[in-house]
């Protein structure tokens, strides 16, 4: 390849985003400086916690964004070519780096490359941070879930089983989502938020939860505090109900004192600040992934150019596990 394409963002977006607040940007393809090595993505990845970002992030610049690739030209001794890394140098088909701005991959064998992205990256240790370190769950226990048919979704329900929850209950956007994820990522219950959250996290616990993992905020988290036990915990991730009218958010939940009566912990993390957790979490999903019993749930576009297209469609709730971009 002799040109370079990168996804810009040019305007700030009024809720939704479209496809008029992106431009697509070819260049010819950089050479590394000295000290700098040039990456070939392979995966780009796309989440809803980018359109929050889309309030701050310059215009006219590389969109926010995770990524994995191949070193294939380098001018640094600690970067080879061949090297495959993970960067976070926006979306794009190939980036220049350093070596402190990337995380150099040992990918194992029988393990996809795009799990780097996905229960094995930032998505999968969202999961675990939430729900080994912040809400502590134990064996026996019983979890909730929202927006459970989605990455951190569908990798914490996966992370749940292998920590020995007795009960995995997650919400999600259709029938069909919540049929895939009975049958296909091992949740014992899963219901449609839209036939009412609290109705049906009462029908899916009628004994109660122990934590709930908050990826949505608003009426979920109003219905959590509703149907969790005494000493519960709820480790909040993400609050995508309101990422695309941050100025308005949802109002706080009515039953929130109820935290007070129940002696309910709630406490919020960032994944970035937990990151001493990532061996732990590769020891205990890679052998689920070699062995068959576990994968790391995707939807996947192909082509950079498809990159709006995709984040657009994770905004819609199109996605089933972690949205993906094929490079």
């Amino acid at each position: 390849m002799t040109t370079s394409l990168t996804v810009h963002q040019v305007r700030r977006p009024q809720g939704l985003p479209t496809p008029a607040d992106f431009a697509f940007v070819e260049e010819p393809l950089p050479s590394p400086a000295e000290g700098q090595a040039l990456v070939a993505n392979a995966y780009l990845s796309v989440d809803p916690y980018m359109r929050e970002a889309m309030a701050d992030n310059d215009l006219h610049a590389p969109l926010e964004g995770r990524a994995v690739g191949r070193v294939v030209e380098s001018r640094t001794p600690s970067l080879a070519v061949g090297d495959v890394v993970a960067h976070r140098h926006g979306l794009r088909s190939h980036a220049l780096v350093r070596y402190e701005e990337v995380r150099v991959l040992t990918v194992p064998d029988r393990v996809p490359l795009s799990a780097y992205l996905g229960i094995l990256g930032g998505t999968g240790l969202s999961a675990y941070v939430g729900l080994k370190r912040t809400a502590e769950l134990r064996a026996g226990e019983t979890l909730f879930v929202s927006a459970a048919a989605g990455g951190v979704g569908t990798a914490a329900g996966r992370i749940a089983r292998l920590l020995g929850a007795r009960r995995v209950i997650g919400s999600t956007g259709s029938p069909a989502k919540a049929r895939h994820l009975t049958d296909h990522v091992g949740f014992d219950a899963a219901f449609d938020y839209h036939d009412g959250v609290l109705s049906g996290l009462r029908a899916a616990a009628p004994d109660g939860i122990d934590v709930y993992l908050d990826n949505v905020g608003g009426d979920h988290l109003a219905a959590a505090i509703d149907v969790l036990r005494e000493r519960g915990r709820i480790a909040w991730c993400g609050a995508v109900a309101q990422y695309n009218d941050p100025d308005n958010p949802p109002p706080a939940p009515y039953n929130l004192y109820d935290i007070v009566g129940k002696q309910l912990r709630l406490e919020g993390f960032l994944v970035r600040h937990n990151l001493d957790l990532r061996d732990e979490l590769e020891a205990l999903i890679v052998p689920e992934i070699q062995a068959g019993r576990a994968v790391s749930d995707e939807t996947i576009f192909d082509g950079v150019e498809r990159t709006v297209e995709a984040f657009l469609a994770v905004l819609r709730g199109d996605n089933v596990g972690k949205m993906l971009v094929r490079v």
